[in-house]
């Protein structure tokens, strides 16, 4: 069993999650150009895998985020994330406890938590130890049911929670300059970067709005 890395919580950037990948080597292709080229987190995510096959592959990522210095996230498995010594875990709101995840995982593993549209749930989230508070989806997306939206205004108003503060859902390198303006510290994006004809060149597109959001 690995011990889980020590990294400090993620700076303002691009909050890569994987797409559902069933060949190791083709995720493991398309996820080292972006790593390489200033992702600034890693959430590995496959709700369609198999329990050994998400153990292959979260095993195959974390050495491959280590190489680049960049964080692996595994989302809603706290047992993987330590079984494979990733950075951290993200938990949705079914998904299990803050405490319990820091307990197993260690007080410097990155834990965060799906606040949905809701600020009382991330002022919880932030009081209970959460590393950052995730708030979405801000606009349609195909990459899972979603039965929130959040709002620009959500952004603003969570502005004195003390966390990092995450925005998710239907984000492209065209849509992220006002989310990013209103406050968001981490853009996480998923088919908007992977599904795009030059996936490195979207996520430059991405990074590129935290200089000059309404580029």
């Amino acid at each position: 069993m690995n011990t889980p890395v020590a990294p400090t919580t993620p700076p303002r950037g691009v909050y890569l999650i994987t797409p559902d990948e069933s060949d190791t080597a083709r995720l493991l292709a398309r996820v080292e150009p972006l790593l390489a080229n200033g992702a600034t987190c890693l959430q590995y995510r496959n709700k369609t895998a198999s329990p050994a096959l998400r153990q292959a592959q979260a095993a195959a990522l974390q050495p491959l985020c280590a190489a680049h210095g960049v964080p692996l996230i595994i989302n809603d498995d706290v047992a993987l994330a330590q079984e494979v010594g990733a950075a951290g875990v993200h938990l949705g709101a079914e998904d299990g406890d803050i405490a319990a995840a820091r307990a197993l995982l260690g007080a410097q593993a990155i834990i965060g938590t799906s606040c949905y549209d809701s600020l009382e749930r991330a002022q919880a989230g932030a009081a209970a130890g959460a590393s950052y508070v995730a708030f979405g989806a801000f606009f349609p997306t195909t990459t899972k049911v979603t039965k929130s939206r959040a709002s620009v205004d959500l952004l603003r108003q969570s502005a004195a929670l003390g966390v990092p503060r995450v925005a998710i859902g239907g984000l492209t390198p065209d849509n992220v300059g006002p989310i990013i303006a209103a406050g968001a510290d981490l853009v996480a994006v998923v088919s908007g970067i992977f599904a795009a004809p030059d996936p490195v060149a979207a996520l430059r597109a991405c990074l590129a709005r935290f200089q000059d959001p309404i580029a």
